[in-house]
C-alpha cells in the first residue's frame, strides 16, 4: 500500500488499481519493407508485379472505401465523415441512444497521416525503386461492441499492408466480468463510483496485470480484426494466399489508482489540500477545475477544515465539479484528479511504450503494465511526501556543514544563498520523475523555475549542486546509474524546508515589518487567520525579547 492510501484509510471504503486505456498496435510485419510487400504483392497475383504501380495501390484502397460504403448502407450501420470531431464522443453518444448488439454497430471515416507505399519504374517498366511516404489518407475507425470487453475500436488504414490501431479499456473488460460475477457496482462512465464489495472488484481488477491477458487480448483483435476490418481490403483467400497475419504490439496504456471516499466532501478537502500544497513544490504548470451541475454531499466534516481557493480554468461541465493536474515527463504523464461523487483517482501514462525501454511486443504487456503500477505507486507516495514535510532533529545545524562522499569532500547546504534555495526547489519537483531524472534535467529544471539561461546556471553547477544534496542523503545514485531519485523521507525533509523558509518565516518577518489594515484579502481561509494570529504572536514576542519590528532609531 502507498503511504497517501495509508495516510487516508480511515476515510475510504476501498481502493482499486485498474488498467485504463490500451492501444494496440495492428502490422503485417512482411508489409513494411521494400522486398516484403513485393513478395507479398506476388503472392496476390499470380507470382507477377507487373501489376504493382501506384494506379492498382490506389484500386485496393478505392475498393476497400466502395466495400465499407456498401455494407453500411445494406446493413444500416451508421457511418459517418469527420472533419476535426472527436470521434469517440460520436460513439458514446450512440451507446447511450440506441441499443447495440454484439457486432460493429457504428463506422467513423476521416484522415490522417501513414505511410503509403510508391512505386518508381524505369523507361523500360522495370521497378527500380519501391518506397513509402507518408500521406493523409483516409481511415476508418470500426466501433464494436464485444461481451467480454465492451466497447473496442479498431482503426483501419484503406491502403495496404492495412496497419491498423486497436483501443480497447480496462475498466469495460472489469464491467463486463463483475457483472458476469455478480458483483454489484455504481458507474459514472469510465469510473466505478460505489463498489459494495470492493476487494472483490479489485481483485476483478488485478486480472489484466497477469500473463494471462496477453492471450485475452491476442483472441480479442483476432476475433474482430480479420472478419470485421481486413474483409473490406482483402477476402479469406485472398488472406490464406499471400499468407496475411497480423502482428501486436503495445502502443499506449494508461494505468490508474482509484480511492473510494466514504464522503464526498471530505474528498473534496483533502484532494484540494493535497492539490494546493503540492502545485508550487512540483511545479505544476496548470491546474484545471471543471465545474459541474452538482456539488457533492455536504456533510460535516470530520477534517475541520474549508476548501482552499484554486484557480479555475472552466472548460465543459460535467455532473461534479472537478479538479485536474498533470505532470509531463517526455512521453509519461502523471495525473491525478477526482471522478464521479467520492473517487479520487491518479494516473500514470505511456503515450509510447518506447520509453519504457522494456520492449513492445504484446507479450511484454505485463512488463509494462507493472512499470506503470510501480509510477503510480511512487506517485502517490511522494505526493503524500510532499503533502506533509517533516523536519527532523538537528537538520538546520546540520545543513550548512561540509561533508564527504567516499573520499571527496563537499561544502554544506547554506539555504540563505538563492542558488541552494533553487536547486532544493528543482529537486522536490523532480521527485515524481518516473526513473529519476539525471544531471541534465535537473540543470533545466533550475533554469525553467528560475529563468536563467545557460549561461547563469551551468551543466556544471547542476552537478555540484546535487553532490551536495547526495551528501546530505536528500537525493540518491543508486548503484551506477547516472540517474539521482529522491528518497521519501527526503522529499518530506525538502518540503518541509521550502516552506519553512518561504511560507513561514519570510511572510510572517514581512507582516511584522509592514502590516497595513487595508491589505486584508476579502476572502480569509483558515491559513490567512494562522498568519494573522502568528504576526500577532510573534509581535508580543518580540517585544518580550526586546527586539523592535520597526527601524530603531537614531542615538
Amino acid at each position: 500500500m502507498d503511504e497517501l492510501t495509508a495516510r487516508y484509510q480511515d476515510l475510504l471504503t476501498g481502493s482499486y488499481d485498474c488498467v485504463d486505456r490500451i492501444v494496440l498496435n495492428a502490422y503485417f510485419s512482411m508489409g513494411h519493407n521494400p522486398g516484403g510487400f513485393r513478395v507479398w504483392w506476388r503472392r496476390a497475383h499470380g507470382g507477377s508485379d507487373e501489376h504493382l504501380d501506384k494506379e492498382h495501390l490506389m484500386r485496393m484502397a478505392g475498393r476497400f472505401s466502395r466495400r465499407v460504403h456498401a455494407f453500411s448502407e445494406a446493413n444500416d450501420i451508421p457511418l459517418i465523415e469527420c472533419d476535426g470531431e472527436r470521434k469517440h464522443l460520436l460513439a458514446e453518444e450512440h451507446l447511450r441512444t440506441h441499443a447495440v448488439g454484439t457486432g460493429l454497430f457504428m463506422i467513423l471515416v476521416a484522415r490522417a497521416p501513414a505511410m503509403v507505399w510508391n512505386v518508381k519504374r524505369s523507361a523500360g517498366g522495370v521497378i527500380c525503386n519501391l518506397f513509402t511516404r507518408r500521406s493523409f489518407i483516409k481511415h476508418y475507425s470500426f466501433h464494436i461492441w464485444d461481451p467480454t470487453w465492451g466497447h473496442i475500436t479498431i482503426k483501419m488504414a484503406g491502403h495496404p499492408p492495412f496497419d491498423a490501431q486497436v483501443m480497447l479499456n480496462g475498466h469495460e473488460y472489469v464491467t463486463c466480468q463483475a457483472q458476469a460475477a455478480g458483483i454489484g457496482f455504481r458507474k459514472e462512465g469510465n469510473c466505478f463510483t460505489v463498489v459494495p464489495d470492493a476487494a472483490a472488484l479489485a481483485e476483478v481488477a488485478d486480472t489484466l496485470s497477469l500473463p494471462e491477458t496477453v492471450g485475452r487480448l491476442s483472441q480479442v483483435v483476432d476475433r474482430w480484426i480479420y472478419s470485421t476490418c481486413l474483409c473490406f481490403g482483402l477476402n479469406r483467400d485472398e488472406v490464406e494466399a499471400t499468407r496475411f497475419v497480423y502482428s501486436y504490439s503495445v502502443y499506449q496504456v494508461e494505468y490508474s489508482r482509484n480511492l473510494l471516499f466514504r464522503d464526498g466532501s471530505e474528498m473534496d478537502t483533502v484532494f484540494n489540500a493535497l492539490v494546493d500544497r503540492t502545485r508550487s513544490r512540483l511545479d505544476v504548470p496548470r491546474l484545471k477545475t471543471l465545474f459541474g451541475v452538482k456539488q457533492r454531499p455536504h456533510r460535516r466534516s470530520r477534517l475541520g477544515r474549508e476548501l482552499s481557493p484554486r484557480e479555475a480554468i472552466v472548460i465543459e461541465t460535467p455532473q461534479w465539479d472537478l479538479t485536474l493536474f498533470k505532470l509531463h515527463f517526455g512521453a509519461l504523464t502523471l495525473k491525478g484528479y477526482t471522478k464521479g461523487e467520492q473517487v479520487a483517482r491518479f494516473e500514470a501514462i505511456v503515450h509510447n511504450t518506447r520509453a519504457l525501454n522494456c520492449g513492445r511486443t504484446l507479450d511484454k504487456f505485463p512488463v509494462i503494465v507493472a512499470r506503470l503500477a510501480q509510477m503510480a505507486d511512487r506517485f502517490t507516495s511522494m505526493l503524500d511526501c510532499v503533502h506533509i514535510g517533516f523536519l527532523p532533529d538537528g537538520i538546520l545545524d546540520e545543513l550548512p556543514l561540509a561533508s564527504t562522499i567516499g573520499t571527496s569532500r563537499v561544502g554544506g547546504i547554506d539555504l540563505n544563498k538563492a542558488r541552494m534555495r533553487n536547486a532544493l526547489t528543482a529537486a522536490l519537483a523532480l521527485a515524481v520523475a518516473p526513473g529519476g531524472f539525471t544531471v541534465t534535467d535537473f540543470t533545466a529544471k533550475v533554469r525553467a523555475m528560475t529563468g536563467q539561461d545557460d549561461a547563469a546556471y551551468t551543466i556544471r553547477q547542476g552537478a555540484y549542486d546535487l553532490r551536495k544534496l547526495r551528501a546530505k542523503h536528500l537525493v540518491a545514485k543508486p548503484g551506477k546509474s547516472r540517474r539521482y531519485e529522491v528518497p521519501g523521507d527526503a522529499a518530506r525533509t525538502m518540503a518541509g524546508l521550502t516552506v519553512l523558509r518561504d511560507q513561514v518565516i519570510a511572510p510572517i518577518l514581512a507582516g511584522i515589518r509592514a502590516h497595513r489594515e487595508d491589505q486584508t484579502p476579502d476572502i480569509r481561509t483558515s491559513v490567512d487567520a494562522d498568519y494573522e494570529q502568528l504576526r500577532s504572536d510573534m509581535l508580543t514576542l518580540l517585544d518580550d525579547l526586546g527586539i523592535t519590528a520597526g527601524a530603531p532609531l537614531a542615538a
